[in-house]
């Protein structure tokens, strides 16, 4: 009888602990996961109706999603308006009308501070476009970035106070200073280009890019980057270190002293953009197609082929590094790139700012 009551003594002690102690953990628990929840799916509308705001022109339609009263959210709702202005005015040179922006976003994480929530996540955007004179033939693109959000809750809605992401078109669109009639009517003048006769190894960089360009990349390659090789993006871009690995892995060059990466690190001209760029035409496995502005070198571009590159130059250094991977229905060449990430993006699209000079390089196969 005595081992009866002291059992039951036990779980009804436990019990209590349960409800005092154990219960309303598990209740703050599932309150914060609602929450998480809550600002997840907040995030997926958000971005669904900035693209929306940029296929319709209707900036109304996101500026609920940020505290305007806040310096920071200001900031982030200005930076999307002009966003939304670069593609304009990028269509508007183009010859070309966006159809669809649609957003594949993956939460990495989400912590709470107070009252207000931190988020990191990736977006992985397909843009789809069509030229004036052939809208029925749908060209595709993919460019992903990484963003830190804060949002906090305000009338019972989740808004944003605080954004950060390396924008892929912070390179400005300042397109006023270009002849935008006769370069739109030139493109538009244009046919799709035949590649399919290109080489094995031009065939063979563009399907190593499309793998391995990280967030621009579709869910099924998973995100990722090659992890045989370090990412450099936090010590000052992987931009070379990604065309190098282009041209070794899949184009089967073969490195040597000056060009190189193993266990120890990488030679400059295999991660620097400048000397990457100077290393493949002065070593003879590249040559200059033509090198200016974009008005100066536009009509060039369509003589660039899979497995070429692209250098930008602003203010006599070069800054950044694109494969070329393919052409568009008008032949308008296509890069792919990290830092930030592209996946076939028409060449100059975030590039085309008066200040920048452009090196079309054609790589001997």
């Amino acid at each position: 009888m005595k081992f009866f009551l002291k059992k039951h003594f036990i779980q009804f002690i436990v019990i209590i602990l349960f409800i005092f102690c154990i219960s309303p953990y598990i209740k703050a628990q599932e309150e914060e996961t609602l929450i998480k929840e809550e600002i997840s799916n907040s995030i997926q509308e958000i971005f669904r109706n900035r693209n929306k705001a940029i296929l319709n022109g209707d900036l109304k339609l996101i500026e609920v999603s940020y505290d305007k009263n806040t310096k920071y959210g200001t900031w982030a709702y200005e930076h999307e308006e002009t966003k939304k202005k670069y593609l304009e005015n990028w269509e508007e040179k183009q010859g070309v009308r966006f159809t669809d922006i649609t957003p594949d976003i993956v939460i990495k994480r989400i912590r709470r501070k107070d009252d207000k929530f931190s988020v990191n996540l990736i977006c992985s955007t397909e843009y789809k476009y069509v030229y004036e004179n052939c809208p029925e033939i749908i060209n595709r693109c993919r460019i992903g970035t990484s963003h830190v959000l804060n949002m906090a809750k305000k009338d019972n809605k989740w808004i944003i106070t605080k954004e950060w992401y390396k924008d892929p078109f912070a390179d400005s669109l300042n397109l006023d200073n270009l002849k935008v009639d006769s370069i739109k009517q030139y493109i538009l003048s244009q046919n799709e280009r035949e590649l399919s006769n290109v080489g094995d190894r031009r065939k063979s960089a563009v399907e190593y890019a499309d793998k391995y360009c990280g967030i621009a990349t579709e869910k099924k390659c998973g995100y990722i980057y090659n992890k045989k090789y370090r990412n450099y993006n936090s010590q000052g871009g992987d931009c070379a270190n990604f065309a190098s690995q282009i041209l070794h892995e899949g184009g089967k060059f073969k490195k040597n002293r000056s060009w190189n990466y193993d266990s120890s690190g990488a030679t400059g001209a295999w991660l620097n953009a400048d000397g990457f760029k100077d290393y493949m035409i002065y070593s003879g496995r590249a040559s200059v197609i033509a090198h200016g502005s974009y008005e100066k070198v536009y009509k060039a571009s369509y003589k660039l082929l899979p497995g070429d590159f692209i250098a930008y130059e602003k203010k006599g250094d070069i800054t950044h590094i694109s494969v070329v991977t393919g052409a568009d229905c008008k032949g308008y060449s296509l890069v792919s790139c990290h830092n930030t990430d592209r996946n076939r993006v028409p060449w100059d699209l975030g590039w085309s700012d008066k200040n920048i000079k452009f090196w079309l390089v054609h790589v001997n196969y």
